[in-house]
Parts: C-alpha cells; sequence; structure tokens
C-alpha cells in the first residue's frame, strides 16, 4: 500500500504543478521555488513528518522534499549549536544531493557547447 500512497503523493504534486504552469505566468523555476517553500513550512509545522510516514520515498523524492530536508537539518543543529546552528544545520542533510548537482552540471558544461 506504500507504493499506492507514494505514487498518490507524487502525482498529486505533479497535478498541483501543472495546473500552476497551464493557469498563470509562472515559469517551471517559480513553481520549482515555491513548492520548496511549501515543503519547509510543511516541515516547520511538522505536517511533512507525517506526509513520510505514508507516502514514504513518494515524499522523499518531489522537490518539496528538499525544503523539508533544508529546515529538518537546520533545526535538528539549531537545537544543539544553537543560531550557529541554522546556518550549519541547512547543509548537513542536502550536501549529497547538492553536491551531485553541482558535480554532474561542471562535467556537463564541459562535454556539451551551448546554442547561441
Amino acid at each position: 500500500m506504500t507504493y499506492v500512497y507514494a505514487f498518490l503523493f507524487c502525482g498529486f504534486v505533479c497535478l498541483i504543478a501543472q495546473i500552476i504552469l497551464d493557469n498563470t505566468k509562472l515559469t517551471p523555476g517559480h513553481v520549482t521555488s515555491l513548492f520548496v517553500v511549501i515543503g519547509a513550512f510543511l516541515d516547520i509545522f511538522g505536517i511533512y513528518d507525517k506526509i513520510v510516514l505514508y507516502a514514504g520515498a513518494g515524499a522523499l523524492i518531489p522537490i518539496t522534499s528538499f525544503g523539508h530536508l533544508l529546515i529538518h537539518g537546520a533545526m535538528d543543529t539549531a537545537s544543539s549549536l544553537g543560531p550557529l546552528g541554522l546556518a550549519f544545520g541547512i547543509f548537513d542533510l542536502t550536501a549529497a544531493g547538492i553536491s551531485v548537482a553541482l558535480f554532474i552540471s561542471f562535467v556537463l558544461a564541459l562535454i556539451f557547447k551551448p546554442r547561441h
């Protein structure tokens, strides 16, 4: 049943994104940023953790999870290091994903030539 919940949650996120893209003048970058902020707000109020319990990896894959991980890491580290932990904690849970994205972007920039 976890697979069904994962599929439904990811599908719901995609549906909302498509509705926003079709009915507004927002660009995909705006929608992506909006979903990161929504994921962060849901984590602040403890809602996203409950979604992860039901949807499993389906809630950890979409872009909303990035906002969740940013806030989750910051709050966990802030509880032990204080205000300085907010700055360091943001990168605790997201460092691997950010590093891979930067590395792959660099390699692809070396391989491909941009079009003018």
